[in-house]
């Protein structure tokens, strides 16, 4: 596994890690919140009750007296001090004998505390208290309460952290991929120049050698043959030095682009090799950089003879769908396993003992990066062969 990999999976790792401990944490602090607030209602609520029960002071002296008034105004301040947990109480038949840190309406207030009742039993087991009335007969309450403001923003800030968590490593991932990518383009840029100055070189000599030859009493085929492969290297050192640079598109017409191609590679693959194609009468005018784009036509050609082991049979098409133009590119070759459908076009990816395997990847960048458009394994059957779809805008 690949250092880059390891970090990928490491850092992911840990994210989780981060995640599920601030979570767990979070909940403890839930819990232990929900088991104060509740012990908080209960004392609310004996000091409720204790309050509604009146003693006689006929037969008590006055110390006694001044005694509970006393503690009568601490219970009294108990109630008082409970602004952030909504109560409703009841009665033993349910009818609301009063409510606090409700925002009740004054329509329907009937109807809206009987919901709400509702809804705090369903969160909250209310709290029955007793209380002594009038000769000594007992009467039961029930207390409905609900969650505080702070602990139901505090129930909610697990969530929040999880989405902080996962915006995070989706930034992160972003920013380490884009930084890759660029480091990429940079490498693909650099090693094209390159090439092209290599080559440039060479091919001014040997176009030199080619006019020499030309005027001394030689074969004039062979030295025709010789022209057109000076000048074939002519167009590769081109095409490698427009990578990284703008590729200047012009409309022209997709039918006859790829006639380019094909009359190329027609006389420099196996004769066991058919090439068909499928044109529209009309013509299809899209925006391409001729040179670039026959690059990607022979490139397929070459792929789909490797695949067929140099025989069989390639069928290109065009055709309009909308506003984009179709090229498709089929074969009868071996085929591809659709888990690989997208990693054909990685970088390195080949099935050949030899070669660099950038020829698709290559491919991919001529056509997102310079004309704007979209290539992909349209279908593909092992044994039967593999349709590779290319699609541009139109004029």
């Amino acid at each position: 596994m690949s250092s880059g990999k390891t970090f990928r999976y490491l850092f992911i790792f840990v994210a989780i890690i981060i995640a599920i401990a601030s979570v767990w944490v979070t909940n403890g602090l839930v819990n232990e919140l929900k088991e104060e607030e509740r012990k908080k209602i209960e004392v609310w609520a004996e000091s409720l009750a204790l309050i509604g029960s009146q003693p006689e002071f006929e037969n008590l002296d006055k110390a006694v007296e001044n005694t509970f008034n006393r503690y009568k105004s601490n219970l009294l301040k108990i109630i008082q001090q409970n602004n952030t947990i909504p109560v409703i109480v009841t009665d033993e038949t349910g009818n609301v004998i009063d409510q606090k840190n409700m925002d009740t309406p004054e329509q329907n207030s009937e109807e809206y505390l009987k919901e709400k009742i509702k809804k705090f039993a369903d969160r909250h087991e209310p709290i029955v208290i007793e209380s002594i009335e009038e000769n000594e007969l007992y009467t039961y309450y029930n207390v409905y309460y609900d969650d505080s403001t702070v602990l139901k923003n505090l129930q909610l800030f697990p969530f929040v952290q999880l989405a902080v968590v996962f915006i995070f490593i989706a930034v992160s991932f972003l920013a380490l991929n884009s930084t890759k990518k660029a480091e990429q383009n940079r490498v693909w840029v650099g090693l094209s120049k390159e090439t092209a100055h290599q080559l440039g070189t060479p091919i001014s000599s040997l176009m030199a050698w080619v006019e020499y030859l030309k005027a001394k009493d030689l074969d004039p085929n062979l030295l025709t043959e010789m022209d057109k492969d000076v000048q074939r290297l002519k167009t590769i050192a081109e095409r490698f030095s427009k990578i990284g640079s703008n590729a200047d598109p012009e409309p022209m017409d997709l039918a006859e682009a790829v006639s380019h191609a094909i009359e190329y590679m027609g006389k420099r693959i196996s004769t066991k090799v058919n090439i068909q194609t499928n044109f529209p009468e009309e013509p299809v005018s899209v925006w391409m950089n001729e040179s670039l784009f026959g690059w990607v036509i022979e490139n397929l050609i070459k792929n789909a003879v490797d695949a067929m082991d140099g025989q069989g049979s390639i069928t290109i098409s065009t055709f309009v769908k909308g506003q984009k133009a179709i090229l498709d590119v089929n074969d009868t070759g071996k085929g591809i396993p659709k888990s690989k459908f997208d990693a054909v076009f990685q970088p390195g990816y080949t099935t050949k003992k030899r070669g660099w395997g950038l020829g698709l990847s290559l491919v991919r960048r001529i056509i997102e990066s310079y004309h704007k458009g979209k290539i992909f394994v349209y279908k593909s059957e092992i044994g039967k062969g593999t349709t590779f779809r290319i699609e541009l805008w139109t004029k």
